[in-house]
Order: structure tokens, then sequence, then C-alpha cells
């Protein structure tokens, strides 16, 4: 199994429009250090399986049927909002397979074309895509959102964002299961109170410490984490990588 990580930004993306912050100048300056909305592809056998659509050129990026379908994880718009482009095309049908929300994104559910958004995942449904097994994990957010644990090849990955914290029914899940690699939200340095929708480091160590991954994975990372990692970065645990456009696991 091959995972790749398409975008590993939050909302706003690094850099960020108008900000000189040490984070977003250094993305100006390099663009290996940009990061796009968070998003990823999972490869397996004959499946591809795109984890997300917040990039907004995805028409582009892969041709028709180069893609098996989607596993949207929530329709906040910079999860989703490469959707709103798909849905035109004419000649096949994708399935987007994610949470029941009954509001979606934008008029997708009224007009979706192309999009198959009939058959949406309840909790810890787990769904056969050839090779490619997929569980639909309970998060805790401001929308009916989904994480995935993905198992095949004799690997399990699980994909975790957005969160604030886990559920219990969720964390229990995973501590029965050796995950290989957890990639999770960290959407911003340590603070002094829990954040109220996304993880800050503090946060994402102690889930890192409770499920016990082989490997830690930190994704949708805002520019102020980007900015604090130029200073501490050395200090994670030496299982805990910091994600990057482009990373392939």
């Amino acid at each position: 199994m091959r995972l790749t990580l398409l975008g590993t930004g939050d909302a706003r993306q690094v850099p960020v429009y108008g900000c000189q912050c040490s984070a977003c100048e250094a993305a100006h300056a390099d663009p290996r250090l940009r990061r796009r909305p968070c998003s990823a592809l999972v490869e397996l056998g004959d499946q591809r399986w795109l984890i997300d659509s917040g990039l907004p050129d995805l028409t582009e990026r892969f041709p028709p049927r180069s893609f098996s379908g989607i596993l949207q994880t929530h329709y906040h718009a910079d999860h989703a909002q490469g959707l709103l482009h798909l849905r035109w095309g004419q000649g096949l049908v994708i399935p987007v397979h994610g949470p029941a929300d009954p509001e979606g994104l934008s008029d997708l559910y009224k007009h979706p074309g192309i999009l198959d958004f009939s058959q949406p995942f309840a909790a810890f449904e787990t769904r056969a895509f050839g090779e490619l097994s997929v569980t639909a994990l309970p998060l805790l957010h401001s929308k009916p959102t989904l994480g995935y644990l993905l198992e095949g090849g004799g690997r399990r990955i699980a994909y975790l964002t957005d969160t604030v914290g886990l559920p219990n029914d969720t964390a229990a899940y995973l501590r029965e299961r050796a995950v290989d690699v957890l990639i999770l939200d960290c959407s911003m340095p340590p603070q002094p109170q829990t954040p109220r929708n996304h993880n800050d480091l503090n946060l994402a160590l102690q889930i890192i410490e409770d499920l016990q991954p082989g490997q830690g994975v930190l994704t949708h990372v805002g520019h102020a984490l980007d900015a604090w990692l130029m200073a501490h970065e050395r200090e994670l645990p030496g299982h805990v990588n910091v994600a990057r456009d482009g990373m392939a696991l």
C-alpha cells in the first residue's frame, strides 16, 4: 500500500495570503515549503482512491478514470471545493464515500453531476475495494467528519483529519489494532488551552502516545506551527514526523 500526501496545509494554506511571518516568508522563497489543502492518494493493487477533494485542480491532475473514487472526510470547503468543478465532467460516474451530512457543501447534492453520493459511510463500517479495506472512524469536528483506517498489503494506516482529540470509541478501536502509520491533524503549535476544532501539538502528541503507532505523521499544518517548528522541530519524538506536500508513505 502506498499513500501520497497531496496537500498538508490547513484551510489558510502556507504561505498565508498577506502574511509576513517567518514560515510564510520561507514558503514564498522555497516552493518545497508550501502547503496546499489537506488531501492524499492511497494506492493498492488496481485501486487508487483520493482522500478528500480540496485541491482546486483535480481535473488537471487526474485524467478521467485514473482514480477509483473519493473517500471524503467531511464537507468543509478546504476539503471538498474540488468537487464543485469535477462534478461537471461527462461520460463516467465517480463514487464519493463520506459521512452522512445533510448540508454537504454548496449545491453539490442538488446538482451532483457525475458524482455519486448515494452510499455514505456508517460509523465503523468497513468496505472492501479490491485489496484495500477501508473503515470509517468518527472524529470530533464542527461538521460530521470521518477518519479512515486503511488496511492492505500487510499494513495499517490511520488517516485522521480534521479532529480535536478523538472520540472514546475511535481511540478504543485503534488501540485494539497495531497501526503502522498514524497520520494526524496537528494544526497549531502548543496552546495554553485546549483548541476548539483542531489539534495543537500537545494534543496530537498525547494521541500518538496513547495509540502507539509505529510512526506518527503530523498533517493539516498551519503557518504558526511551521514557524514554531523552525526553532523546535528537533524536540519532536523520534517516531514523529511533520508531513510535507508530496510525501509518500
